[in-house]
């Protein structure tokens, strides 16, 4: 048995290359949507850089930072200042901060008096897991609530994180109620 011969190569070579400009014409509108998004966040404040005060390492954690979102709006990533790029964190736990120390990509650190809450949820930035799956840290970025999803390598330390972020909220708010 033989396969039937191409017979009409102009129309096939037009189809690859119609299917090949439509490809092109979508990556080109995902890139300028990307950069539109920045220049409208480009009045969001940076966040904080690494290299604060030292102190005691609490709790270190591995794992992967799915993003930024202005909180409450699971969708509504943040792109400004390259906190829209997922990469691989190291998750520092300081008593006075949590610094996020990101492969590839922006790394930032968030003060302890700017932290607000912290909860395991399953989604963030258009990224869906299992129930549970991320630690979702919200936290004050100037004068925004913002929700940075983390998903740790392992599940157990993922908990731990929350649990200590925690008992840090717990220790800034009974500072704030005695000042």
């Amino acid at each position: 048995m033989t396969s039937a011969s191409v017979t009409d190569w102009p129309e096939r070579l037009a189809l690859v290359a119609l299917m090949l400009g439509v490809i092109a014409l979508v990556l080109w509108a995902m890139r300028r949507g990307w950069k539109r998004r920045g220049r409208t966040q480009a009045d969001l404040s940076e966040p904080h850089k690494l290299g604060g005060s030292g102190g005691e390492l609490l709790l270190q954690v591995s794992g992967l930072y799915v993003g930024s979102v202005f909180s409450g709006r699971w969708l509504d990533r943040i792109v400004a200042h390259g906190m829209g790029v997922r990469s691989r964190v190291e998750v520092d736990l300081f008593a006075d901060r949590v610094d996020l120390r990101r492969e590839g990509a922006l790394s930032f650190s968030i003060p302890g008096v700017d932290l607000i809450a912290v909860r395991a949820d399953r989604g963030i930035a258009g990224k869906a897991y299992e129930r549970g799956g991320l630690a979702i840290i919200t936290w004050s970025l100037g004068e925004v609530a913002v929700d940075t999803g983390v998903r740790g390598d392992i599940a157990e330390e993922q908990t731990e994180l929350i649990k200590a972020i925690t008992r840090v909220i717990e220790g800034n708010t009974h500072q704030r109620e005695v000042q």
